[in-house]
């Protein structure tokens, strides 16, 4: 579990190095922790495991006051589980349900009981996210999501695919763009 602390962290920092997220941004993560272990996708769901991944996240982006999304498994038809706060910031409506191991995956219930106050919400737009073990993050990032290659391309045995998001370029060939 050591390794998939560590992995995790590299990840997560070599990320947010490239995206510049801003305090209040949110980051949202997938992450199946059978995939991390080596079987597939929803079928050796660890509470260890998504503990681990959670806390990992957790303390990188909680000291930087950026606001951590976690994604449910499709049980759950992918909710999510956020602090109050992010809920409250970005006017994202609450809906009821707890996430467990078989019904919200190991990471999402793992979030659940490490936030202060945890609520859930269906909707977001993230301003990066990363899925470990290919758990389909897309639906939740802002409308133009960009590719960020990184060095640390697994988490166990788990496929790493990371984004940060930009604002849409609008307009015609007299425009001029701020990035």
């Amino acid at each position: 579990m050591d390794t998939i602390f560590k992995e995790t962290q590299l990840v997560v920092n070599e990320l947010l190095e490239e995206a510049r997220l801003n305090k209040g941004d949110i980051l949202v993560v997938g992450c199946s922790s059978s995939e991390i272990l080596g079987t597939k996708i929803g079928t050796g769901s660890s509470e260890e495991t998504g503990r681990n991944v959670f806390e990992a996240v957790y303390r990188i982006v909680h000291k930087q006051g950026i606001f951590l999304a976690a994604q449910c498994c499709e049980h759950l038809n992918r909710a999510l589980v956020v602090e109050s706060a992010c809920a409250e910031k970005y006017n994202y409506e609450p809906v009821c349900v707890v996430p467990w191991i078989h019904g919200g995956g190991s990471f999402g219930a793992a979030a659940y009981r490490g936030f202060a106050h945890p609520v859930m919400v269906e909707h977001i737009k993230a301003h990066a996210g990363i899925d470990i073990g290919d758990t389909l993050i897309g639906m939740h990032l802002r409308d133009v999501a960009v590719p960020v290659r990184i060095a640390q391309k697994t988490i166990g045995e788990a496929h790493i695919v990371c984004a940060r998001t930009r604002p849409k370029f609008i307009g015609g060939e007299r425009a001029r763009y701020t990035v």
